[in-house]
């Protein structure tokens, strides 16, 4: 995991670069390169990022890429950590989101808010990388907490708990998509199977049935780690866990479907 963290450098200046109304670089100010802006560095440490990963984000690399000398960057964007900022912004801000009909339920709402974040990690895995100290405060990410929080709106919370509830589901999301990463990175250098192969006959001679029933029988049961499993189960108790929270008119607990 990259140890690249957003949020920890002049926030004032960040600011200004989160929320310029347009990519034109200010008056009297001549970019290295006619055409390059903001806009146009940041699209291009997305794309670097999401081939490469956070790792090879480099302003060095990412001049690179844009044909440009590394000092001329900091026309643009002052350092890295302020570059991470916009980038989040940015994927937050273009998010794609499932269509959900007006009338539909809460659960409904929240597992789209789920699901949606779960593509965006997938789409680009180095957002599940970077630590955020503090979230970038730009359109992009208040646009996306705005409409995140209408999915909880009319459910009964107080509004600490609209922001909580929302807090746990998108660290589920997170917490699943990462180890569904690092599955699959595992699964490129050794398969499951692989493994198996070679721990197997070592366990059938240490490991006693006996000793350890309940170990044996559940995993037994269980198989290999699926990712497709620990993601329904794991949201239906998420969603469970809100209800409880919620009048009983509203609750809807999947159990009691």
């Amino acid at each position: 995991m990259s140890k690249d963290r957003s949020g920890t450098e002049d926030p004032a200046r960040t600011l200004e670069l989160l929320w310029r109304e347009s990519a034109q670089e200010p008056a009297g100010r001549r970019g290295p390169r006619q055409g390059l802006s903001v806009d146009a560095v940041v699209d291009a440490a997305v794309e670097l990022a999401d081939r490469d990963g956070l790792n090879a984000l480099t302003m060095r690399s990412l001049a690179t890429a844009l044909g440009v000398t590394p000092m001329s960057l900091y026309t643009y964007v002052p350092g890295k950590t302020e570059l991470l900022d916009l980038m989040l912004d940015q994927v937050w801000g273009r998010m794609e989101r499932r269509p959900v009909p007006a009338d539909a339920d809460w659960r409904t709402r929240l597992t789209a808010v789920a699901d949606d974040n779960r593509d965006l990690l997938f789409r680009h895995p180095w957002v599940a990388d970077l630590a955020a100290t503090r979230p970038p405060m730009g359109p992009g990410v208040i646009g996306k907490y705005e409409r995140e929080l209408a999915a909880f709106e009319g459910m009964g919370l107080p509004d600490v708990e609209m922001d909580a509830g929302l807090t746990h589901l998108l660290a589920f999301v997170h917490a699943t998509v990462r180890a569904a990463l690092d599955a699959a990175e595992h699964n490129r250098r050794q398969s499951d199977d692989e493994w198996w192969d070679a721990t197997a006959p070592l366990l059938e001679r240490v490991m006693d049935a006996e000793a350890y029933p309940l170990a044996f029988r559940v995993g037994s049961s269980v198989g290999a780690y699926s990712p497709e499993t620990a993601w329904a189960f794991g949201l239906r108790c998420v969603l469970d866990g809100i209800a409880a929270r919620l009048p009983g008119e509203v609750s809807g607990r999947s159990d009691q479907r």
